[in-house]
């Protein structure tokens, strides 16, 4: 009973002295203002403003808050939360769709780069793909034609080329091509147009030497544009260009501008001379044909003889009594009691005239 009693001694004491607080009054100034846990006086709390005096920011709130006042309130807030959040979060949708989704037109196809690293092509339609910048989708219009211009028609611009038979011309002609693989087209060709261009020259300097002037500047042009695409396509496919030649259309094929005027000439003569062979052969098939066509009457006239001699004989000698008196003015009659000469002529005259009369 009396440790009891010695306990609630003590716990007296112990309340009397704190009358502050539960922590006591010990390093207070007499009791007055709150009392911190440590024996000390409490501070006071800091304003409403959001900082501790100082001007240092407590929260992001109030952070927030003051930078809405600077800028004069255009910073609005609904249901607490302001609106630029929800403006970045639109964005961020809108960015989304418009970079994972792709329209690839019927002619076009869409490379995909993943980091800069081919990732796969994507035919026509609508194509999906990881946002940028992840994937990047870059279109390729593979039906395109497109056209390298070599050489120019103009005489100061000469591209002069070598013939088989020592001879140089000046050559101006274009390479029609397109694309035919975009990821080889895309990756493997630096300058997909200057590459074409020295293949074109490389094979048409190549194709020209095995030919003859008379080829090159003449009926062995078409030729010519047949081998120069064959034999592109094919350092193109080694390359691993991706591109397809359609055509090579040779636009001058002309001797060097100093020498020009005289083979101008000397074409001229060649044309001439082949028109005059030309007209000889026409007539030539012309004789010939008629030739045939006698011959062929004449069979015709020697079969109906063979089946009746003397019909065909006495006929014979009337179509060329007929014949040849028709050329004549004049007619001889044998005849009793005729005169032998008769002027046909007067007698056709004096007959209109008795007509008349």
């Amino acid at each position: 009973m009396s440790r009891i009693f010695g306990w609630g001694a003590r716990l007296g004491a112990m309340m009397s002295e704190n009358k502050g607080g539960p922590w006591g009054g010990s390093g207070g100034s007499g009791g007055d203002g709150p009392r911190n846990p440590w024996g000390g006086p409490r501070k006071p709390r800091p304003p409403s403003g959001g900082s501790d005096g100082s001007g240092n920011v407590t929260s992001l709130d109030d952070f927030l808050r003051k930078s809405r006042e600077r800028l004069g309130g255009r910073l609005p807030q609904q249901g607490g939360k302001p609106y630029w959040v929800y403006g970045i979060a639109a964005f961020i949708v809108l960015w989304l769709i418009f970079t994972s989704m792709h329209r690839i037109g019927p002619q076009e196809r869409g490379v995909i780069t993943r980091f800069g690293s081919y990732a796969g092509t994507m035919g026509p339609g609508i194509g999906l793909s990881l946002p940028a910048p992840i994937d990047r989708v870059q279109k390729v219009d593979v039906e395109e034609i497109r056209t390298v211009d070599i050489g120019s028609t103009d005489p100061n611009r000469e591209n002069l080329i070598l013939t088989g038979d020592q001879n140089i011309i000046d050559l101006a002609y274009s390479v029609r091509w397109n694309i035919r693989d975009p990821q080889l087209y895309l990756f493997q060709l630096a300058d997909p147009d200057e590459t074409i261009r020295e293949v074109a020259e490389s094979a048409m300097r190549a194709v020209v030497a095995g030919v003859s002037l008379n080829d090159a500047i003449g009926a062995g042009r078409g030729e010519i544009e047949q081998r120069v695409q064959q034999t592109m396509q094919r350092l193109l496919d080694d390359y691993g260009a991706g591109v397809r030649v359609q055509g090579i259309a040779i636009k001058q094929s002309d001797p060097p501008a100093a020498v020009n005027d005289a083979f101008k000439d000397v074409s001229a003569a060649q044309q001439e001379a082949q028109s005059y062979i030309n007209d000889a052969r026409a007539y030539a098939l012309q004789l010939t044909a008629k030739a045939q066509g006698e011959a062929a009457a004449f069979n015709e006239v020697y079969s109906q003889y063979r089946l009746a001699p003397e019909v065909t004989r006495r006929r014979m000698y009337y179509e060329t009594m007929e014949r040849v008196l028709s050329r004549v003015d004049k007619t001889v009659v044998e005849a009793p009691g005729v005169t032998p000469y008769l002027p046909l002529p007067q007698a056709q005259r004096s007959v209109r005239q008795g007509d008349a009369q």
